[in-house]
């Protein structure tokens, strides 16, 4: 008998799988393809105090090993979350995960105020969010905001706060130190890469945005190294994202250290991805008799 259970800032998972935000909506569309009910948690798309109408397109690209993405974040807003998509996702035996948006610090606190007394189990703080009051850097690039938004905002949640660390910058371990001094309860890492796609013919760039967010399985030796290294530097839960469409590589971040995965872009190529990963997952614990997901998390010394 193999256990896959995980915990999350207290939150019992019944295996490590999840859904990356923004790669799985709330969950309808994915309903007729797979059992909800298997995944560990579904981390929705990112919800904001109100309406957001998200970038021009074209806002998706093709790329080598991946996909860039400039969607800007649309959602229908935090009121539209909790009375649609919590009922929705209630019927499932499955964790519901809030990933929190917003272009200001107080934006973020009245998603979070919302949220309170709602029937959902942890939230996720975006914070590559363009944070606009400061010019439109994103607020998680700096590690003395990250700790203020990180912070401001913790004094107001009634769930336990995952801070999700952008990639994009210099040293990803200030910035997961930073979050954990803030407050922050668990980490997920890692967002997208920023990248660009020209088309030579049009000349000009395939995304209206010129620049987005890139994903995808060549973004994966980044997302590992990062995972790797922070959880050597922090004693919070982290859940590893970047690149995961198989069991195996599911199993290499949790190696790293993470605790629980997210699976994203595979989900646009693949809609069984994520149970294809949990399979795979428990397939590996079997062949080499893993009786514990924890036996092997963080072995990489």
């Amino acid at each position: 008998m193999i256990s896959t259970k995980v915990n999350i800032a207290g939150v019992e998972l019944k295996n490590p799988v999840m859904t990356a935000s923004g790669t799985f909506g709330s969950g309808r569309e994915y309903s007729e393809f797979i059992d909800i009910n298997r995944l560990g948690a579904v981390v929705v798309k990112g919800v904001a105090d109100k309406p957001w109408n998200g970038n021009i397109s074209p806002r998706i690209a093709e790329v080598y090993g991946g996909m860039l993405n400039s969607v800007g974040l649309q959602n229908p807003g935090v009121e539209y979350f909790i009375k649609e998509d919590i009922p929705f996702l209630r019927q499932f035996d499955t964790k519901v995960i809030v990933n929190v948006c917003g272009h200001t610090i107080e934006e973020y606190i009245n998603v979070v105020k919302a949220l309170n007394g709602q029937d959902v189990d942890l939230l996720e703080l975006n914070i590559s969010c363009p944070n606009v009051a400061e010019g439109g850097m994103a607020f998680g690039t700096e590690p003395s905001m990250v700790e203020k938004v990180v912070s401001e905002v913790k004094k107001y949640a009634d769930k336990p706060l995952i801070v999700k660390l952008s990639p994009n910058v210099t040293d990803i371990v200030l910035i997961a130190k930073a979050a954990e001094n803030g407050g922050a309860d668990a980490l997920s890492l890692i967002n997208t890469l920023t990248g660009m796609k020209i088309d030579i013919y049009r000349r000009k760039t395939v995304l209206a945005n010129k620049i987005g967010g890139m994903s995808g399985p060549a973004v994966k030796p980044v997302a590992v190294r990062m995972v790797y290294q922070v959880s050597k530097a922090v004693k919070l839960p982290i859940i590893g994202m970047g690149g995961i469409s198989n069991g195996e590589d599911a199993v290499e971040f949790i190696m790293a250290g993470a605790t629980g995965i997210s699976v994203g872009t595979a989900n646009f190529a693949n809609p069984f991805a994520t149970m294809e990963v949990i399979d795979g997952i428990e397939n590996y614990m079997k062949k080499y008799d893993v009786s514990d997901i924890s036996d092997i998390r963080g072995i990489i010394e």
